[in-house]
């Protein structure tokens, strides 16, 4: 039976947290994240600034905007959003993740606030424009609860920014059974296929928290360019952005 406490599951906190040296490798075990972060920040750039009426082209268009990113990690979209202006709370269930963000942060000179917690621990005055939960969903005990206190951090016209992978035998083969087993890019075990969440139910969990599911796009990688790209297959990765009314 898995202990957890809160939005947290105390197994997977620790799985993370025994790979936490490694978060800014980009050929380490965290290299599928290096290789498709750059799709994941052009799909929120995107939407965002069109939602927020700002400036695609813009250096920084996001300044002046706050932006929470749950289950940061080691940083790696917390940095890359607070250069594109966001003030930046990253939260991290693992203390040694947070660690590291913090150390790497201080080292490119970004004033991101780093915070060893999970979202129902955040004052309930501390709003954000932006919610991040990008896979982080399928490692948490109940996503209902977790969503719950993540949409809870939102202004009202704020925006909910999630991604994950999507309970289909492509998944199992392609993320489960390929990642991890055949071309060994993350460590075995890393997933739960049976964790994983339809997009379906993805957007009717976040409804239930006023949260109205405004885009989709998937991300599939090609070994023949050994290149991922943002597509409107579903099947596997998939990423999809609300509006809290």
């Amino acid at each position: 039976m898995s202990s957890h406490q809160g939005t947290a599951s105390a197994e997977e906190v620790a799985r993370f947290t025994a790979m936490a040296e490694a978060w800014w490798d980009p050929l380490g075990k965290f290299k599928p994240l290096h290789r498709f972060n750059p799709i994941r920040l052009a799909f929120m750039r995107r939407h965002l600034c069109a939602h927020f009426g700002r400036d695609e082209s813009a250096m920084a268009p996001f300044q002046g905007l706050r932006l929470l990113d749950v289950g940061c990690g080691g940083g790696l979209l917390s940095e890359p959003l607070a250069r594109m202006g966001f003030s930046v709370t990253g939260i991290d269930a693992g203390d040694k993740n947070v660690t590291i963000a913090r150390l790497h942060a201080e080292q490119s000179g970004l004033p991101i606030d780093y915070r060893n917690a999970t979202p129902e621990q955040l004052a309930a005055s501390e709003m954000f424009d932006v919610v991040l939960g990008m896979e982080v969903v399928e490692h948490v005990p109940d996503v209902g609860d977790f969503l719950g206190h993540a949409a809870a951090r939102l202004k009202p016209g704020g925006i909910f920014a999630g991604a994950t992978l999507n309970r289909t035998l492509k998944a199992y083969a392609l993320a489960v059974v390929g990642a991890e087993y055949v071309l060994g890019w993350l460590p075995k075990g890393t997933h739960d296929w049976h964790k994983f969440v339809r997009p379906s139910e993805f957007a009717a969990m976040l409804r239930g928290c006023g949260v109205e599911v405004t885009a989709m796009a998937g991300m599939a990688y090609s070994p023949l360019t050994d290149e991922w790209r943002e597509t409107q297959s579903l099947d596997v990765n998939y990423m999809l952005l609300g509006t809290k009314g």
